[in-house]
């Protein structure tokens, strides 16, 4: 039994039950082991951005979806239905699917290896993936390259974002965790540049865009070897002196680090008093306000439409109008408006807190997607025509990087932060494996779904997002306590002030029979 003085200890200060401030600053060591963990959101970027690109390549079409090609180029096809073809989506969808069931073997294995070792395995299995795709002369050989490359995704995903929770300083835990989403961008950036220059290289160029991929697997590989791993995960699997070093490490020599130290103790403490069945436990009313925000976010993050038009984006362009080149040239600048807007929302998101970005971007990016939809209505496949007036297209992509940059602002990175930082040590391994594969499931769906969407629904596959994005900006204004500023080991504190989720907090010592907070009843 656990006594009311938690309450003053990892997950509110007594009697006012405001979080605990520990102090210390930023390090030279905490930057550059954030900055190696947070590079592993290269991988999850470059892929995205350069599936979308090879797809709509001529010479990557012909040799594997010559199919495609031929329906490309005839003057009856649908300008909506170009791209229709179920392997042609498979090869874009097949990593995520993948990913969904690599994310839930590496939950019970970082309990056993640490996050750390997690972070390598899946670099490795990255590597590996996209050497093989490099080479690929058949399909079968994209699709097993595209599995290793999920396997890889399934276990960073896993590890990355909860490192940087565990280990930032809560001041700035906002900036130093969505830095694993400005890495995701740089990676989509480089690919799409990438693209550009490879596209013109007859016959073989796509070969240089997915062998490419090596480069950002080789940096998670090489950086996961020297990077230690986080205070909790140490103290999780019993060495404390080891744990304490890498915490004051962090922190800088001269932080007292001695708060900050008991409440990851106890707090594992608790989480082996609770080690079995976490899978389990994570749908009791104990955990439930944890649940509906950890798996509320990924899943409405992937109802944006923005994945889609991450990685289809070249496709879009094609559909409405540009050439192959100026459709990744149109990717570039829409890369660069994502990466632009998420540098913003690092440096401002622990001032204006999470809930505000969350709505500000909702709203945007519904006007946005309400607006391309009401132009690709008006304009695409009208009077005979294929495609729609340049004009009408360049509007469609200014209106995207519009969308992009409301994303890039608050859903991008926020949706790594929130989920990482919500759930208690006990649970944080499975509530994190289970946000990440509920939303890498939806990926696969999406991904392999949506150009048969264009194609049946037209321009209202925008209107469909649009409407996902009201009810999803609904729910964070009233569901979403602010977290911003709160130690990770003291979060119980906003829930048990949140209008809502306060009933499942407070009365926790009536259920599950397990952890009792006498001080909160």
């Amino acid at each position: 039994m656990i006594k009311s003085e938690m309450a003053g200890g990892g997950f509110a200060a007594a009697g006012g039950g405001n979080a605990r401030d520990y102090g210390g600053g930023i390090t030279f060591s905490v930057v550059v082991t954030s900055l190696m963990a947070a590079s592993c959101g290269l991988i999850f970027g470059y892929d995205s951005g350069v599936t979308g690109g090879v797809t709509q390549m001529e010479s990557f079409l012909s040799k594997f979806f010559p199919e495609v090609l031929r329906g490309m180029k005839s003057a009856r096809r649908d300008a909506y239905c170009k791209y229709d073809n179920q392997w042609l989506t498979a090869f874009s969808s097949s990593l995520f699917i993948a990913g969904t069931l690599s994310s839930l073997v590496a939950s019970r294995v970082t309990r056993a290896v640490g996050r750390q070792a997690i972070m390598l395995l899946g670099g490795v299995m990255f590597l590996t993936g996209s050497i093989i795709n490099a080479a690929a002369v058949n399909i079968a050989m994209l699709i097993i390259g595209r599995m290793l490359l999920g396997f890889g995704l399934g276990f960073t995903l896993q590890s990355a974002p909860v490192y940087l929770s565990e280990t930032a300083p809560a001041k700035w835990r906002g900036a130093f965790t969505s830095a694993y989403n400005a890495f995701v961008v740089i990676g989509i950036l480089s690919a799409t540049i990438t693209n550009y220059f490879t596209n013109r290289i007859p016959g073989w160029g796509w070969r240089v865009s997915l062998g490419l991929a090596a480069v950002p697997g080789t940096i998670i590989v090489a950086g996961s070897l020297f990077i230690p791993d986080t205070p909790s995960s140490l103290v999780l699997r019993g060495h404390h002196d080891r744990a304490r070093a890498a915490l004051q490490r962090i922190r800088g020599a001269d932080a007292d680090v001695d708060a900050e130290f008991k409440d990851i103790v106890r707090a594992v403490d608790e989480a082996r008093q609770n080690e079995a069945g976490a899978f389990r436990r994570l749908f009791s009313r104990r955990y439930r306000h944890c649940l509906a925000v950890g798996l509320g976010i990924p899943v409405f993050y992937e109802f944006t439409g923005m994945i889609v038009i991450s990685i289809f984006s070249p496709v879009l362009f094609r559909t409405v109008g540009f050439n192959s080149q100026k459709a990744i040239l149109g990717s570039v600048i829409n890369s660069m408006t994502n990466l632009a807007s998420t540098l913003l929302s690092t440096s401002v998101m622990d001032r204006t807190g999470r809930r505000l970005l969350f709505i500000v971007g909702g709203v945007g990016m519904m006007l946005c997607e309400v607006a391309i939809s009401w132009i690709m209505a008006d304009h695409l496949g009208k009077h005979q025509g294929v495609t729609m007036p340049r004009s009408y297209a360049t509007g469609v992509l200014v209106l995207i990087c519009l969308c992009t940059f409301s994303f890039g602002l608050s859903w991008a990175p926020l949706r790594w932060v929130v989920p990482s930082e919500i759930y208690p040590v006990e649970v944080r391994s499975a509530g994190q494996a289970l946000s990440i594969s509920v939303a890498l499931c939806l990926s696969f769906v999406e991904l392999q779904v949506f150009i048969a969407l264009l194609c049946a629904m037209k321009y209202g596959v925008f209107l469909f997002y649009a409407g996902w994005l009201l009810t999803m900006t609904i729910f964070v204004a009233a569901f979403l306590p602010e977290t911003k500023g709160v130690p990770i080991e003291a979060m119980r504190s906003v829930w048990e002030r949140h209008w809502y989720w306060k009933r499942y907090v407070n009365n926790a010592s009536h259920h599950d029979g397990r952890v009792v907070d006498e001080g909160t009843d």
